[in-house]
C-alpha cells in the first residue's frame, strides 16, 4: 500500500468522486430495492363533524397513525436489502506494511515536526508578547525537540498522578519523582505552558475585535491545532463497516460560552464534542466540538446536521453502518442516510416527527419482560421492547425480530437464577456497535494528559494530545498488537523525552568503597604518581583540577580522600 502525507491522502479520496457518483439507472435499482417495503396508507374517511372542523394536514397525520398498528414478535418481518460496502480505502492503517512503526513514529504522524514547528513559533510570538506587558521571564525560544519532551512530561503526568505540578520537581519528599527534573526545569515547564499557543497571538487580536457579530470564530485559538488533527485522523486510518456517533465531554467549567451541562455524562460540565468512532477498536475517525450552536444549520435541526457533517461520503465510501442514541435518531435522518447509501440504527425518542406515536397495540407498563412490538414504515422498522424499563429503536438494517435471546438475572422464591428473554435484532446490534465512542472515552480516561488550567483553549489542546496518543497507540495494535496500553505509553514517553524506558538498577552501598586509581606496585618511585587522575568532584563543585590516586570501585570515578578534603563522601550525597 501507497504511503502519503496527510494531504496528499486525502486528496487522492476527495479527488476520486466520480467513484460514488451513481448512474440514473442505479438510482433506480436503489429506488426498486426499497419499493417492495413502502405501505401506502389511505386515512379512512370519517364523517364525524369534529374531523370536518380538523386542519387537513393535521386529520391526515392523525387517521394515518391511527391505521398503524404494533406487531408482535410472532409475526414475520421482511429482511432489508442489504448495501454492498464499498469503502474508499482498504479499511484498517493506510501505512507502508514493510515499514516498522514505534510508538513515537506513530504519534509524529498526529503531531508532526511541521505542526510542532507552529506551535513553536507561536508560543515564542506569544511570550513576546508577554514580556512586552511586563511579564518577568527567563526565556530563550522553545525548539521542536523540547516541545517534544515537554509532551513527554505531560504525558509522564497523566501516568504518576501527583496533587500539582510542583510536587513533580520536589526533592525533599519520602514521594519525591526524579524523572521530570533530568528532562526540563519547573519554571521552564510552567513558563511554556503558560503560554503555549496554537493561533498567532497578532490573529487572536484581529478575532477578538469581531466579538459580538457573527463573523467572530469561537474556536479561532484551537483551530490550525484542531483542522491539522482531524485531517490526520482521517488519513492515517480508514474505518471499518461499523461506526458510532456520540457526544464527549472535556471537563472545564470555564464561563466561555461555550461550556455544556450534561447531567447523564461522568464529566457533566465541560465542552461537547460530537465524535465518530470505529466500533470494532473505538479509533476517533472525526470529531467537532460544540460552540454552543449550530455552524452548519440546514433546517432540520443539530442532531440531524450533527450526523450529516461527520458521514463524509467522499471520504469513507458507501455501504456503512451508523449508529446513534436518541439524541440524534429520528425518521428524517435515517431516510437521507439510506440516500448516501449508508444504514442507520439507533434508540428514539417517541415525540419525534414521523415516529409511530398513537398506533395501537403498543406496550404498557404493565408489559412482561421480553415482550416486543414493531412497525415497519418503508425502509425503517420501528421497534420497543420491554426490558427492565421500556426501550424504543428504529433502524434501517435489520428485520424487527430474528430470534435473539439475552439473558437476564431473575428473582424467584428468594433465589435469582439466568432467565433467557427474546430481544429484537436492531436492539442486539445497538448493544454490539454503539459502544464505539465509550471505548475511546476509556482509553482516554486511563491516562489522560488533563490537569487544571488557566486557559480554556489548553484544555482542548490537551485533548489533542489524548487523542494523539490512544489513536497512536490503536493503530499501532492494528499492525502488531504485542503491547498493552500501559506498555505503549511508558515507551513513548521515553522516546519523547530521549531517554532509556528502563531504569538500571542501582548499585549496592557496598561496592562504593575507595580503591587506588592504579594497580598495586612495589616499585616506591611510582606510589606518589601512578594512576593519579583529576577528582570529578572537585572539578564539579569547586573548578578546580586536583589529582588523586583514589577513586571508588562502583562509579569509576577518581574522588579526593584526604584529611582536609573528602571528596568522596561528598560526592556519594548525591546518589
Amino acid at each position: 500500500m501507497a504511503h502519503y502525507t496527510c494531504e496528499e491522502a486525502l486528496g487522492t479520496v476527495l479527488d476520486s468522486e466520480e467513484e460514488f457518483t451513481f448512474s440514473s439507472e442505479e438510482e433506480q435499482e436503489s429506488n426498486d430495492e426499497w419499493s417492495h417495503f413502502e405501505e401506502r396508507l389511505d386515512p379512512a374517511e370519517d364523517e364525524n363533524d369534529s374531523d370536518h372542523q380538523m386542519p387537513v394536514a393535521k386529520k391526515a397525520r392523525t387517521n394515518k397513525q391511527s391505521a398503524l398498528t404494533w406487531k408482535t414478535e410472532t409475526e414475520v418481518d421482511l429482511v432489508p436489502q442489504t448495501l454492498r460496502f464499498v469503502p474508499a480505502r482498504d479499511p484498517g492503517p493506510q501505512l507502508w506494511s514493510a515499514d516498522s512503526y514505534t510508538p513515537l513514529s506513530l504519534f509524529k504522524l498526529f503531531f508532526s515536526e511541521s505542526a510542532v514547528s507552529t506551535l513553536c513559533y507561536n508560543t515564542n510570538a506569544q511570550v513576546a508578547r508577554s514580556i512586552e506587558r511586563g511579564r518577568k521571564y527567563r526565556w530563550t525560544d522553545v525548539s521542536v525537540s523540547e516541545l517534544y519532551r515537554y509532551f513527554g512530561l505531560i504525558f509522564y503526568m497523566g501516568m504518576v498522578k501527583l496533587s500539582s505540578i510542583n510536587d513533580y520537581w520536589r526533592q525533599d519528599s519520602l514521594c519525591s519523582v526524579p524523572f521530570p527534573a533530568t528532562i526540563m526545569s519547573r519554571d521552564r515547564y510552567r513558563t511554556i505552558s503558560w503560554n503555549m499557543h496554537m493561533s498567532h497571538p497578532a490573529a487572536d487580536k484581529e478575532n477578538d475585535k469581531k466579538k459580538g457579530t457573527d463573523e467572530y470564530d469561537w474556536l479561532f485559538r484551537v483551530k490550525p491545532l484542531m483542522d491539522t488533527i482531524r485531517l490526520a485522523c482521517k488519513t492515517i486510518y480508514h474505518p471499518r463497516r461499523n461506526l458510532a456517533v456520540d457526544e464527549r465531554m472535556v471537563a472545564c467549567k470555564a464561563n466561555t460560552g461555550m461550556t455544556q451541562y450534561m447531567k447523564a455524562k461522568p464529566t457533566k460540565w465541560g465542552f461537547k464534542l460530537f465524535v465518530l468512532a470505529d466500533s470494532s477498536n473505538g479509533y476517533t475517525v472525526d470529531f467537532s466540538v460544540y460552540t454552543g450552536k449550530n455552524n452548519v444549520a440546514t433546517g432540520n435541526g443539530l442532531p440531524y446536521d450533527t450526523v450529516m457533517s461527520l458521514m463524509d461520503k467522499k471520504l469513507l465510501g458507501s455501504g456503512y453502518h451508523v449508529y446513534m442514541d436518541n439524541f440524534y435518531t429520528s425518521p428524517k435522518l435515517l431516510t437521507d442516510v439510506i440516500d448516501m447509501r449508508y444504514g442507520a440504527c439507533g434508540t428514539y425518542r417517541d415525540y419525534r416527527k414521523n415516529s409511530p406515536q398513537n398506533a395501537a397495540n403498543s406496550l404498557t407498563k404493565n408489559s412482561p419482560r421480553g415482550s416486543i412490538r414493531w412497525i415497519r414504515n418503508g425502509p425503517l422498522v420501528f421497534v420497543k421492547w420491554m426490558d427492565t424499563r421500556e426501550v424504543s429503536v428504529c433502524s434501517s438494517i435489520h428485520p424487527a425480530y430474528t430470534g435473539d435471546t439475552v439473558q437476564r438475572k431473575v428473582k424467584t422464591q428468594d433465589t435469582w437464577s439466568l432467565k433467557s428473554f427474546p430481544c429484537p435484532a436492531p436492539v442486539t446490534a445497538y448493544n454490539q456497535y454503539m459502544g464505539g465512542v465509550d471505548l475511546s472515552d476509556r482509553l482516554l480516561q486511563y491516562y489522560t494528559a488533563q490537569h487544571k488550567t488557566l486557559k480554556w483553549y489548553r484544555k482542548i489542546f490537551l485533548h489533542f494530545l489524548d487523542i494523539a496518543a490512544t489513536n497512536s497507540f490503536t493503530v499501532h495494535k492494528e499492525l502488531y498488537g504485542n503491547m498493552t496500553y500501559k506498555e505503549f505509553m511508558e515507551q513513548l514517553i521515553s522516546e519523547l523525552c530521549g531517554v532509556s524506558p528502563k531504569i538500571p538498577q542501582k548499585q549496592a552501598s557496598s561496592d562504593h568503597v575507595p580503591v587506588p586509581g592504579a594497580p598495586l606496585s612495589t616499585d616506591t618511585r611510582k606510589v606518589a604518581s601512578s594512576g593519579r587522575r583529576i577528582c570529578v568532584h572537585c572539578k564539579a563543585a569547586h573548578g578546580k583540577k586536583q589529582q588523586t590516586p583514589w577513586k571508588c570501585q562502583a562509579c569509576d570515578v577518581h574522588l579526593c580522600l584526604q584529611l582536609t578534603r573528602n571528596c568522596f563522601q561528598e560526592w556519594h550525597k548525591a546518589l
